[in-house]
């Protein structure tokens, strides 16, 4: 008999409102945080990566883009107009197969400015007939709350995530969505890689986690560990609501779990990547456990950070997620350089190519087995379910003369990885939900806010400045995908 994944294992694939929706302005959404960043067309590869890797973002910069209504040069306002396809495109879905779809609600089409009292009530319709449609095909909606979005309102009137106040607007968003689609919507997720931020020395990281923009000699770690104590107590208030709501709901975090290692044997190397791990999983830890780890506890004291109440932990202790979500493209490798000899913490400037791992076009390095050490280490700490809600390889595909695009290179990449998700779920124990690529479809990149960096089994026809016809077609790893979901992945297990 062949192997394969349990029967109610959730297969799907998962995109992002701000990446893929469009519908700019329509049906009363606000502004959102992603609507103001900028690609301007003659700009070249490394203008675009320095643009968004290392340039600071600016209160002036989105001034501007405020006076701009126009979606050529701010291509989330375009996405792949998915608000206008999401039909066409769920029927794609189901034809491979989905038992699952993963997506974002919008909060600026659901509260425009982010604190009004009363929801707008036409962005809800478009969700209610969205899931809807999902459901009608046979595929269960997996929603993120907040997945690199929010409205702007709430950078320019209270400073982002560094605000208490966001916490109430948040919930109150959260508690309108339990409500509003309990029925339609089992499964959760409060904050997209909520742990990004941890690298609190890029703009990108810090302001499409938490909409903060940082003041010349602002203490950027002491302002982001405060944000994420701000979500942190935000997401422990809506899965605690949720729960209230109907005890049928299952509601998880989602982290960034790109592992780290060890350049070498040598104990400092290890010393840095213990660090590095430090500050993925404290997170989680807080997710989970409901409390923080003590190595952040004494790291806060080090550096005279004192902003954590003791109704801040009761709030924590009380709404503790149900699973645990999470992305996996790539790992590190990080070597001791001199930096925080006596405390080793999380230095990015640290990382280096790890000599065994290939990469992706973009510099990623592709490593399948670090997908089954991650499932691992994950589940022997916390002893939660786990969903992997995000795998893929963004690459530069060809169209052919003939309309073929033969992504092998894409079904290498996801074929190595399911594998060792299975040994870990066969071998190891772990206790694994299910499995969404990123992603099914084509769409902007987050990190760069280009097309051309795809990685859909359905091509979208559109170009990095919302040049094309935005017709969908078939890639060749379409059909491979829609053969390993019919077979529960025998047909990749046994080769």
């Amino acid at each position: 008999m062949k192997n394969g994944f349990d029967d109610n294992f959730l297969w799907g694939g998962a995109i992002a409102c701000s990446q893929a929706d469009g519908g700019f302005l329509e049906g009363g959404k606000g502004i959102s945080t992603q609507d103001l960043r900028y690609l301007d067309p003659a700009w070249n590869h490394e203008q675009v990566e320095e643009k968004h890797h290392n340039s600071p973002f600016s209160k002036a910069e989105f001034d501007q883009a405020l006076k701009d209504m126009d979606t050529t040069y701010y291509p989330n306002r375009r996405g792949i107009d998915f608000y206008h396809h999401y039909k066409e495109d769920i029927a794609l879905f189901k034809e491979m197969g989905f038992k699952c779809f993963r997506t974002s609600i919008s909060w600026a089409r659901i509260f425009p400015q982010g604190d009004e009292l009363e929801p707008n009530e036409d962005g809800l319709k478009f969700y209610d007939e969205m899931f809807d449609e999902l459901l009608k095909n046979g595929i269960q909606p997996v929603i993120t709350l907040s997945h690199f979005e929010m409205p702007y309102g709430l950078v320019k009137k209270y400073g982002g995530w560094r605000n208490r106040k966001l916490i109430d607007c948040f919930v109150r968003f959260a508690k309108v969505c339990f409500e509003r689609y309990q029925h339609q919507v089992k499964y959760w997720m409060t904050f997209n890689e909520i742990n990004n931020q941890a690298n609190y020395k890029a703009d990108v990281a810090v302001f499409t986690n938490s909409g903060i923009l940082f003041e010349e000699g602002e203490d950027r770690e002491a302002i982001v560990y405060q944000a994420a104590l701000y979500e942190l107590i935000a997401s422990a208030k809506a899965v605690k609501i949720a729960h209230e709501i109907n005890p049928d709901l299952q509601v998880g975090c989602m982290i960034g779990m790109n592992g780290v290692y060890p350049a070498s044997p040598k104990p400092e190397d290890v010393m840095n990547a213990l660090g590095a791990m430090h500050q993925k999983y404290w997170y989680v830890e807080v997710h989970a456990r409901g409390h923080y780890p003590r190595h952040i506890l004494k790291k806060f004291e080090r550096k005279g950070y004192d902003f954590i109440t003791e109704e801040d932990k009761k709030i924590l202790a009380e709404g503790k997620v149900d699973y645990i979500g999470f992305s996996y493209y790539m790992s590190f490798a990080t070597k001791y350089q001199g930096r925080n000899e006596k405390t080793f913490d999380y230095v990015p400037e640290d990382f280096v190519r790890n000599t065994y791992l290939k990469a992706s076009d973009w510099g990623w390095q592709i490593d399948p087995i670090g997908l089954r050490i991650s499932c691992v280490d994950l589940y022997d700490r916390y002893r939660k379910p786990l969903f992997i809600v995000e795998n893929g390889l963004g690459a530069k595909d060809t169209v052919e003369a003939d309309g073929s695009i033969n992504d092998d290179y894409r079904i290498d990449y996801l074929r190595e990885h399911i594998r060792q998700m299975y040994k870990a779920i066969k071998e190891d124990g772990v206790e694994l939900m299910g499995y969404t690529t990123w992603a099914p479809i084509d769409l902007l990149s987050n990190s760069t806010n280009q097309m051309s960096k795809r990685y859909g089994f359905i091509y979208v026809d559109v170009d990095d400045y919302g040049n094309g016809t935005y017709k969908r077609s078939k890639k060749k790893s379409y059909d491979w995908y829609k053969e390993v979901i019919a077979t529960n992945g025998s047909s990749i297990l046994d080769d």
